[in-house]
């Protein structure tokens, strides 16, 4: 019923230009294009709130209508104001057709206009607009009707404007109606819906399309956003049960390891949170079905620490552990801290190696012939217990000895396929932990990673120092960006180090526009062209050095080698350094054109400081206004340190698809009612009823109208997403 092409119900044309501006190809497509909001009578749409230059759908009554002419006579036009009490706006048309529409546009009548808004000697006006009249002039009874209808607003564009998307919605809502929506499938089960309360399904498509109160609007949205929480979560449960139906191998500790020697060395106790962590991991991996473990903290939280842990107690049972890290810097950096962490406990086999150790490995793409031989053969053999590599570990030439734990750094750089390639690589499903330094608000985690259970490390480790945030307007107050250089100069003589941080690296071409100049609006400061001035003025006599993405890997590890040893002073980076990397003698770092980057980047760059016993300090550099958005974003930033409340403030400033990124976001490209931010109650409640039906029937034997529900919402793409997740 749903999935009846749109052309065979309202004709070929109409159903073309949806195909192509909308997407909506099929009736259930459409039936499912809900309303963006409702205009009532009274409160129609702010028109002194219009924005310049967007394509906007109004609802407004006719004040006032005038014929004008211009060109000595010449030429006419019809000039038309319409209201809604707040503000005003002029309809203009010109040439013949402004006649015929004199004749419609009289004072009194109302109306949906649709156009692009545009500023014409200070007034808001649409040219030319599309529009719709409402009340007609059929009497009392149409006033009356018109005075009591709400209005359905669709998101629309300019071939396709609201109201021909409600006319289409008509055509659909009487055939379906007349057939008395027979096949219409509803996922839900009786049970949950009744014992909810919730709306049949004939019964919230119809009202949320054509209500009559706003009552009839929230029965709607609640019955629709239980439809879609409710069929992603039944999903979720089922890869979670499925996966607690695999073999793995039971890795539970061993006494007098290596784990033991490992923490036995520890220059410091584990905090509260890391021991808490450890042991749902220890619990997971002491089982005979795959670990699917999603371990998210704060930056400097100590997430490392907790997922070596983890890596030496599988060692401790004969199996081998890989840590896949996005970036070949981030694998170096890893390689180091693990390398630096263990000591003589990571030179298995080598002379002056502990006698518990193992080799730990580091294996990238552009790593010499020679050493990649020897690392393949390391671990084919089972010599090296721990890997670290890049998207290099899952080329089908590298075979481990016995792979029992996946560790995946980051997890939002990661293709889905890539995970899988590497998890399939062990002879049984290897356990696997996920860690990302991006705070995930508690409803995208049952959303995006529903499928895994979660940890929180929110504790940071005793002996890490405060960072104090600063926005600095750099336009505004110029001596300000002064005084930051005098700052980063004086942390160096301090015995210190710092970060400068910049959106682009800066020998691109500058990429001409559609007309053919190179756009006037300031490109972002690039990496090469600060550090030269930098070296040259306010930071002269610094040893100041560049790392970006283009450098050859040799040249990037040496930069970051010599950096952490204290014999760079100032880093002037991409945002190659965003994650991993810990020097904790760093405790100054600027990021020019702060403005650029999103709330969680900036939270994640500046955890690059402050990770010594010294405090640290983090700058924000910025050319927009005080009053801007920009500006309130990076205020925020300076305004806490909680990196869950920056996540939150993140997902509402942004578009969700944005946030939860493109990896992630399969499953979330059927949610239109849902929204992750707001609808916390809803998904977990989902989440809940979902496990216990999966629980019952994992199958869906006894639910076939949930089963055909979850093959229409999961096309082959977004199952293959879940499948591996």
């Amino acid at each position: 019923m749903l999935d009846e092409p749109l052309r065979n119900l309202l004709g070929g044309t109409t159903a073309k230009v949806m195909a192509e501006h909308l997407g909506l190809r099929t009736a259930g497509d459409l039936l499912h294009h809900y309303p963006r909001r409702y205009a009532e009578r009274g409160e129609l749409t702010r028109l002194s709130d219009l924005p310049l230059d967007e394509h906007v759908t109004v609802v407004a009554q006719v004040a006032k209508a005038a014929m004008k002419t211009f060109n000595q006579g010449r030429g006419v036009r019809l000039e038309v104001v319409v209201t809604d009490g707040s503000g005003s706006l002029t309809l203009v048309f010109f040439g013949r057709g402004a006649y015929a529409r004199e004749k419609e546009l009289v004072p009194g009548r109302r109306g949906m206009f649709a156009g692009k808004v545009s500023l014409f000697h200070r007034t808001r006006q649409l040219l030319h607009p599309d529009y719709e009249l409402l009340d007609g002039d059929s009497g009392a009874d149409a006033a009356e009707e018109f005075a009591n209808r709400l209005l359905p607003l669709y998101p629309a564009c300019k071939q396709v404007q609201s109201w021909k998307i409600a006319k289409a919605v008509d055509v659909l809502l009487a055939h379906f109606e007349a057939d008395g929506w027979r096949g219409l499938v509803d996922p839900l089960p009786d049970a949950l819906r009744e014992g909810r309360g919730l709306a049949a399904l004939p019964d919230a498509l119809r009202k949320v399309h054509r209500p009559r109160t706003k009552a009839d609007i929230q029965a709607a949205r609640d019955r629709l956003k239980w439809d879609e929480a409710f069929v992603l979560q039944v999903a979720l449960a089922r890869r979670r049960h499925a996966d607690g139906q695999l073999p793995a191998v039971a890795r539970k500790p061993v006494a007098d390891g290596l784990l033991t020697a490992f923490d036995a060395r520890l220059p410091f106790t584990l905090t509260e949170g890391q021991r808490k962590v450890s042991a749902e991991i220890f619990d997971d991996l002491a089982t005979e079905h795959p670990m699917h473990r999603l371990l998210q903290g704060e930056v400097g939280s100590g997430k490392t620490l907790v997922a070596l842990r983890a890596m030496l107690g599988v060692v401790d049972t004969g199996g081998q552990a890989a840590l896949l890290a996005p970036t070949e810097v981030l694998a170096q950096q890893h390689h180091r801290s693990i390398t630096g962490m263990m000591g003589d406990l990571a030179e298995g086999g080598l002379l002056g190696g502990a006698e518990r150790g193992t080799k730990v490995v580091l294996l990238t793409g552009s790593m010499g012939a020679a050493a990649r031989r020897q690392a393949l053969l390391d671990l084919v053999t089972g010599e090296a217990g721990i890997v670290v590599g890049t998207h290099a570990l899952i080329e089908d030439k590298v075979r481990f000895h016995d792979l029992g734990l996946v560790v995946v750094d980051e997890q939002h750089r990661f293709g889905v396929e890539q995970r899988d390639a590497l998890r399939s690589k062990g002879g049984q499903p290897p356990h696997l932990l996920v860690m990302t330094a991006t705070p995930i608000p508690r409803t995208v985690a049952m959303t995006v990673f529903g499928d895994l259970e979660t940890s929180v490390l929110d504790q940071l480790p005793a002996g890490r120092s405060p960072i104090a945030t600063h926005v600095v307007p750099a336009k505004d107050k110029p001596h300000f960006l002064t005084r930051a250089w005098e700052r980063v100069r004086e942390e160096v003589q301090g015995g210190h180090q710092a970060y400068v941080v910049c959106p682009r690296i800066g020998d691109e071409e500058e990429k001409p526009s559609a007309a053919g100049e190179v756009d006037d609006k300031r490109p972002p400061l690039a990496v090469l062209d600060v550090a030269e001035r930098l070296a040259k003025g306010p930071l002269a006599g610094l040893r100041v050095e560049v790392l970006h993405g283009r450098m050859q890997p040799e040249a990037k590890d040496d930069v970051m080698r010599r950096f952490a040893a204290g014999e760079v002073d100032v880093l002037v980076a991409t945002t190659v350094i965003e994650v991993g990397v810990n020097v904790p003698n760093s405790t100054v770092m600027v990021i020019m054109d702060a403005d650029r980057f999103g709330v969680s980047q900036l939270h994640q760059l500046r955890g690059r400081v402050g990770r010594g016993s010294a405090p640290g300090l983090c700058l924000l550099v910025t050319d927009a206004g005080a009053a801007s958005p920009a500006r309130a974003r990076l205020g925020a930033v300076a305004a806490t340190l909680d990196g869950f409340e920056l996540s939150r403030i993140d997902l509402e400033q942004r578009r969700e698809g944005d946030v939860l990124g493109q990896a992630q976001s399969g499953a979330r490209s059927s949610l239109r009612m849902l929204t992750v931010i707001d609808d916390e109650e809803v998904i977990a409640a989902a989440r809940e009823e979902a496990t216990a039906v999966v629980a019952a029937d994992p199958a869906l034997d006894g639910l076939p109208a949930l089963r055909t529900a979850l093959d229409a919402l999961l096309d082959a793409e977004r199952e293959e997403f879940l499948e591996k997740g």
